[in-house]
């Protein structure tokens, strides 16, 4: 069952990581290109959908409850899309985040494969996991910026 596991997930991974590598080289030429605003917004769509299926293969590491996948994937896709709008200055000062958040997903695959082999890994233990080292690299990142706001302005 593991091995038959891990030939699933590393297919879906594969399959949902050249969907993205094609949408991120499709949209440096959709900036550029002279293609009407309705075919840029129903290829976005395709994109999200390519993004929301990974989400939700991600939020299996956490809890088998649909009702709990549906609700954290709706939060963070509203997130997500509403709040680098605004804010998309002050994400980039984050410059660690984005290490973070590769550490957390290596931290949860190796849960779940802790997982699958039969060792008993309590449920609190990924969020735990995870917001730990999400939160390392922005409390690092937010040390940065001031150091860096500080050099800016002195």
């Amino acid at each position: 069952m593991v091995a038959f596991g891990a030939v699933v997930g590393s297919t879906a991974f594969f399959i949902v990581h050249s969907f993205r590598q094609n949408a991120e080289a499709q949209e440096k030429n959709l900036m550029d290109s002279s293609i009407s605003d309705v075919s840029k917004i129903f290829y976005l769509e395709v994109i999200d959908a390519t993004f929301s299926i990974d989400g939700v293969l991600g939020a299996f590491a956490f809890t088998l409850s649909v009702p709990l996948i549906i609700l954290g994937n709706g939060l963070g896709a509203f997130v997500v899309r509403e709040l680098p709008v605004g804010n998309i200055d002050r994400i980039k000062r984050y410059i660690y985040l984005k290490n973070g958040a590769m550490y957390s997903i290596l931290a949860l695959g190796a849960i779940m494969v802790l997982d699958s082999f039969g060792f008993g890994i309590p449920g609190y233990l990924s969020p735990l996991v995870t917001f730990g080292i999400v939160g390392y690299f922005l409390q690092k990142s937010m040390r940065v910026a001031r150091t860096l706001d500080r050099e800016n302005t002195g």
